[in-house]
């Protein structure tokens, strides 16, 4: 008999498709064909025809060295399924269908003797016959893609099945006659939120499993009243591929043979109503290239060559060492080029102008481009725009080569509504709060996570080490800490509801941070994290285990973006200088709280965008003033106690602000543009500021601790006049002067120590190689006995218009 599709349940509708329509929860629908299964992939592919989609071996049943059979092994009926049970299977709705698919001993009544029981779903087949060591039996149509049979056998033997359409045949091993492919232990960790390699446990993990090659597809669906794989190997039918439940931890199981890398995939979840939804791997390893969003089944194969630098970052705490960043939008730094091609000329450039480290915008899986990665979907994919992971590994390694470490922002705060994606996962809030007061992030329309469920945090937790160790990430630089701390960000009265002591303070994300910091480190010597957070919550880089004031332990986070330092600091450069000595105040703050927190100063993508202008456009003046204010802004940056790090663009003094779809104008570096010496000038002055940079340990070795800077004119307002000294772990000083004047001072005295011979010129931002006046101090300066600013002794100095000077002792 010619066998009858079975329509999707709940939905009433024609088969699904092949692919995914972008974007969409449910795919469009083909033109009718003649009857498919998993294996007609063999007509759509004629190379492969005779092969099994699912395992792409040939039609011959292989010997399975099974007990011999017992006399007589012709196919008797199976006892039939239960009408509930039926609908339940077809319906995509049974919690555990290896229990009734697959192979099984029955006992009497059942049949006479010792048999086996097969019963195979195969939808839009016309026949399926047992295959084993001396066994070819036909199973018998049971209706709605269902055929079984009792044989006499002593056991269940190895077998596979010949599964007959009206077009073709094909031999596969049937997905229902294996075991769980996930341990209790997995299970047990996963149910306590303390598996710290999630990602090993949950989603499409290709394997050898009972001798036999697959993948085991693995998720966590709670809600769900049943699960099913659906991809191109089945053409997007999931009716012959349920899901099993896995005890009460809401994980879902299915090992199908014969699939392997490159195939994609999505998850049926039918919903605690009754209805379906399409939905991706949360935990996919790859992706499709947006806007398409199916899952991609992927295995690590790159070889890396980064021993050396992996055995050596942790040798030295990063708050005792060089940290200068540089900050990259990889997609559009180079628009077009692909991870390969960023790693044959980014770990160069970087390299050539002395930075330490890149920090990479967020890479994880996002469905819109102009989100600039900080809404994620695929929170353990890297971007499929520019490669595959093994593409993103390749980058990484190409850097740490060069020399350069690498920093990622990460997002946990939040994550967008798109139905194909977590939002409601499986029917019902699952990754977000079920209460809406604490789910729907009031500033993006996104959803905030439920970091108090344990699951969750162990998502992200998971997550963080995922990046690390995956794909040798040196940081994390954590986006909108400040969102994921207070209840009442961004909400008015009536908005928010207080935690259990009635205040504002988010105790689940406390708690989840602090987890998130404390396993990072654990697991990953020489790794750092950042904190992107922009208010005065006491201890953000504060260990986890020493209470504050507050009542609460550290975050844990190595560093911390000035936020303040930046605002304040950007806000005094911008005006004119004649009104600068009314805000001197806001350059000198910073020192106020500079050693609270481990500081990181960040002059990031943030300030370059939404009409901010460029760091040079806030400049006032003409263009030589605002290049030159640039200029003495960078060496006080590079001075001032933290890390610093610089947006791509603003190193070569770009004029416009930065725009994703066409990145940097490196045109203005070209040497046939008529101001390229202008901008080439400072980004020499960006080389030279790093090269002295690491050169120089006063200006970082005691970048945390009071003992490594002092005030030497810290009120010369009316001049816009900074002047301080750096000290090293030894004590040797670096001398740093700022004039925010457009005027040249002659003999402007500096107070010095008096046991220092004398004072040289390492780094002057006015020299005329970087496009300045070129007034410079080509000779030592020797102390003269007259006190000044508390010291016994002063220098005197020309200080050049809008510039920064650095002195060490000659």
């Amino acid at each position: 008999m010619t066998p009858r599709p079975t329509p999707d349940p709940g939905e009433g509708a024609p088969r699904p498709p092949r692919r995914t329509t972008p974007g969409a929860t449910a795919p469009r629908t083909p033109k009718p064909r003649a009857a498919k299964a998993e294996g007609a992939k063999a007509k759509a592919k004629p190379a492969q025809a005779g092969k099994s989609a699912q395992t792409g071996k040939s039609g011959k049943a292989g010997k399975a060295g099974s007990p011999a059979p017992l006399p007589g092994h012709d196919v008797r009926p199976a006892r039939p399924l239960g009408g509930e049970e039926r609908a339940r299977l077809l319906a995509g709705t049974h919690h555990e269908p290896h229990g009734v698919l697959g192979a099984h001993p029955v006992p009497a009544p059942e049949s006479p003797g010792r048999g086996v029981r097969f019963r195979v779903l195969r939808p839009y087949a016309k026949a399926v016959t047992v295959l084993a060591d001396g066994i070819r039996a036909q199973l018998l149509d049971e209706g709605d893609g269902l055929f079984g049979g009792v044989l006499e056998l002593a056991d269940v033997p190895p077998y596979r099945l010949r599964v007959t359409y009206d077009d073709n045949e094909i031999t596969v091993d049937d997905p229902y006659r294996f075991l769980p492919a996930l341990g209790d232990l997995d299970l047990h960790l996963i149910g306590e939120g303390r598996h710290e390699e999630l990602w090993k446990a949950l989603g499409a993990e290709p394997m050898t499993h009972q001798g036999v090659t697959g993948t085991r597809f693995t998720v966590w669906a709670p809600n769900a009243l049943g699960v099913r794989v659906v991809g191109d190997f089945n053409y997007w039918d999931g009716t012959g591929c349920p899901m099993r439940s896995l005890g009460g931890t809401g994980v879902w199981e299915l090992f199908l043979p014969g699939i392997g890398e490159g195939e994609l995939y999505k998850f049926q979840i039918t919903r605690p109503d009754g209805s379906h939804t399409m939905r991706a791997d949360p935990m996919a390893r790859r992706t499709e290239v947006p806007p398409a969003n199916a899952s991609i089944v992927a295995a690590a194969h790159h070889e890396w060559k980064d021993a050396a630098w992996m055995a050596a970052r942790a040798e030295r705490p990063v708050h005792e060492a060089p940290f200068s960043v540089y900050e990259v939008h990889l997609a559009s730094w180079r628009p077009g080029l692909t991870y390969r091609q960023l790693a044959a000329q980014l770990p160069a450039y970087v390299s050539d102008l002395g930075f330490t480290h890149v920090e990479l915008m967020p890479v994880a899986e996002h469905p819109y481009g102009g989100s600039w990665g900080y809404q994620v979907t695929g929170f353990y994919a890297p971007t499929a725009r520019l490669g595959g992971p093994d593409d993103f590994r390749f980058l990484v390694d190409a850097l740490h080569r060069a020399g350069i470490g690498v920093l990622v922002d990460w997002v946990p705060a939040h994550f967008p509504r798109d139905d194909w994606a977590l939002a409601e996962f499986d029917g019902r809030p699952l990754y977000e709060h079920e209460d809406p007061l604490k789910s729907a992030h009031p500033d993006w329309g996104t959803l905030e996570f439920d970091f108090g469920r344990t699951e969750v945090r162990n998502f992200l937790v998971a997550n963080a080490s995922y990046w690390c160790e995956e794909f040798h990430i040196d940081g994390l630089r954590v986006d909108a800490v400040a969102s994921m701390l207070y209840l009442d960000y961004s909400r008015e009265e009536g908005q928010w509801v207080p935690n259990e002591h009635g205040g504002r303070e988010n105790l689940d994300a406390v708690a989840f941070l602090q987890e998130m910091n404390a396993t990072v480190y654990r697991r990953n010597p020489g790794v750092i994290t950042i904190a992107e957070e922009s208010t005065a919550w006491d201890g953000v880089t504060r260990a986890t285990h020493h209470i504050g004031p507050g009542g609460f332990g550290g975050l844990g986070f190595g560093l911390k973006w000035n936020m303040g330092w930046m605002h304040d600091s950007l806000g005094y450069v911008s005006k004119e200088p004649v009104h600068r000595k009314y805000h001197h105040h806001e350059m000198t703050f910073s020192m106020v709280y500079a050693y609270s927190e481990n500081y990181v100063l960040p002059i990031s993508h943030d300030e370059v965008v939404h009409g901010k202008r460029s760091l040079v456009g806030r400049m006032p003046g003409d263009w030589w003033q605002q290049r030159a204010t640039h200029r003495a802004y960078l060496g006080f940056m590079w001075a001032h106690p933290g890390k610093q790090l610089l947006f791509m663009g603003q190193e070569f003094a770009q004029g416009a602000e930065w725009s994703e779809a066409h990145g940097p104008d490196w045109w203005l570096l070209d040497p046939s543009y008529g101001a390229e010496a202008d901008h080439r000038g400072v980004r020499d002055l960006v080389r030279d500021l790093n090269t002295h940079y690491r050169a120089e340990p006063a200006l970082w070795e005691r970048d945390t601790a009071p003992e490594g800077f002092a005030w030497v004119a810290g009120d010369a307002a009316e001049d816009n006049v900074f002047a301080f000294l750096r000290h090293d772990a030894a004590g040797n000083p670096l001398l740093a002067v700022s004039h925010f004047s457009p005027v040249v001072r002659q003999g402007y005295r500096i107070g010095v120590p008096d046991d220092v011979p004398a004072w040289t010129e390492v780094l002057n931002t006015d020299a005329e190689a970087y496009g300045g006046s070129g007034i410079r101090h080509p000779e030592p300066l020797k102390p003269e006995p007259v006190p000044l600013h508390g010291r016994p002794a002063s220098i005197r100095l020309t200080l050049p218009p809008l510039a920064t000077v650095w002195f060490r002792p000659a």
